[in-house]
């Protein structure tokens, strides 16, 4: 039920079409002109100008309380069934991003990720269709001078203390910024290499060069943010300076407005059209696209289908015991026990998944086989009520199976032409590969 699938390979598209956690739920999809992970709902969209007046309040519903927290948008390309995204930063099919998201604003302050417009052809249609569905006051796009070129040092810097994986203490020199945009590696990590579209987790501390004043940051909040470096999907500041890094790494960064939140700044953040933004930036985890978790697994029980894994992009093979009966609630099973914080409702959660009919373990989709890994998030209603309920509280680093009743998956509306019977049970394998703040990667 998220708007958020991996699309078909070659292969897939030739057998027909696929179905996955993400499809559309009975009763028709979510409401919305977009397809944004938003929390709250009525903020994003009246920002964002994507939804029609009162959709949003109708889309959060009427007298629920909304907590901020980061958000994310893409905008549909056509209206294809929900294996037939084209995918942003990768190799298979989701949404078209529209632009470059040019802000990062955080939780704690009541703020998420702007997008804005990029100055290409594709871009700019996507930007002409969605200010066609925009209230008349939504403000106009930041605009987005050339990023400089990126530098590993400076004449001037601030000094940074503390340890990584606790919030930085950042000092300025009295001497102004001289525009450069540096990403300094402070101490380097021993972890995985990030490439470009790697998904990463990273924790940050944030101060505005030339006011002195301290920005709620991650650990303010408490979750790292996850994205994927090099996609140009977050500020500059962010995306052109991870890749190459290493899990386990601190980096200074120095970011001028061309970097960061461009020439009209951040006034929610106090950030003005020529301050210079500082972060200091923890490596925490680095997924690639095709990652698995890793760890001893254990058979499930004897009444749960038997799990074997393959190779590289092939399927779980999920074999269902024989006059397997339909479960009247939700079963899980962990496989493997991760070590890792355990997910939250409201967390983006990324995700490896093979799911098969329970009746005959018959596969319909697999992220695996893709080679691309699935984010979604909690508690939003973005994926079938069986994963909502059955992946909150695992630990990240976990192999959970999930046995899901046709009430939690898609009843008697499954998506048209995935092969899925009306009614069936199903079974899904899912690897939990990391969870925190969403920031608009290609999963989303």
């Amino acid at each position: 039920m998220a708007e958020n699938p991996s699309g078909p390979t070659e292969a897939d598209t030739a057998s027909g079409p696929v179905a996955d956690p993400a499809a559309p739920r009975p009763g028709g999809p979510l409401p919305g002109d977009g397809e944004s992970i938003v929390i709250p709902p009525s903020i994003l969209k009246q920002q964002a100008g994507w939804a029609k007046e009162g959709e949003a309040r109708a889309a959060a519903g009427e007298g629920k309380p909304e907590e901020p927290q980061i958000f994310a948008s893409t905008v549909r390309k056509q209206d294809f069934s929900e294996a037939d995204y084209e995918n942003v930063g990768g190799g298979g099919k989701l949404g078209v991003v529209l632009g470059v998201v040019l802000a990062v604003l955080l939780a704690g302050s009541g703020i998420g990720l702007y997008i804005v417009n990029s100055h290409n052809d594709k871009s700019a249609k996507a930007s002409d269709a969605a200010s066609a569905t925009s209230p008349a006051s939504t403000p106009p796009s930041p605009t987005q001078a050339p990023v400089p070129p990126l530098k590993t040092d400076a004449k001037v810097l601030p000094t940074v203390a503390g340890d990584f994986g606790k919030k930085a203490t950042i000092t300025l020199p009295s001497q102004a910024s001289d525009g450069s945009f540096v990403a300094k590696p402070l101490s380097t990590g021993s972890g995985a290499k990030i490439n470009k579209g790697d998904w990463v987790s990273v924790d940050f501390t944030l101060k505005d060069w030339q006011t002195g004043k301290d920005i709620p940051g991650s650990y303010d909040q408490g979750k790292p943010l996850i994205l994927q470096p090099g996609t140009g999907q977050v500020i500059p500041a962010m995306d052109s300076t991870l890749v190459g890094q290493t899990a386990g790494s601190r980096l200074l960064v120095v970011a001028p407005p061309a970097a960061a939140f461009g020439d009209q700044g951040n006034p929610q953040l106090g950030v003005g059209a020529k301050d210079d933004l500082v972060m200091v930036i923890d490596i925490e985890r680095v997924n690639a696209p095709d990652a698995r978790v890793s760890g001893d697994m254990t058979a499930p029980p004897a009444d749960f289908p038997q799990v074997k894994v393959n190779g590289a992009k092939q399927a779980d093979t999920i074999t269902p015991p024989a006059n397997v009966a339909d479960p009247s609630d939700l079963k899980t099973a962990v496989l493997i026990q991760g070590n890792g914080p355990k997910v939250q409702s409201g967390e983006e959660v990324l995700v490896q998944y093979t799911g098969a009919t329970l009746k005959d373990g018959k596969k319909f989709d697999s992220s695996v086989e893709k080679g691309q890994a699935f984010s979604f998030v909690t508690g939003a209603g973005q994926v079938i009520s069986g994963w909502d309920k059955g992946l909150v509280g695992q630990n990240v680093g976990s192999r959970v199976e999930l046995v899901i009743p046709a009430a939690q998956a898609y009843g008697a509306q499954p998506p048209a032409g995935s092969g899925i019977p009306a009614n069936a049970s199903l079974v899904f394998v899912v690897d939990i590969l990391d969870a925190g703040q969403g920031s608009g990667g290609g999963g989303q």
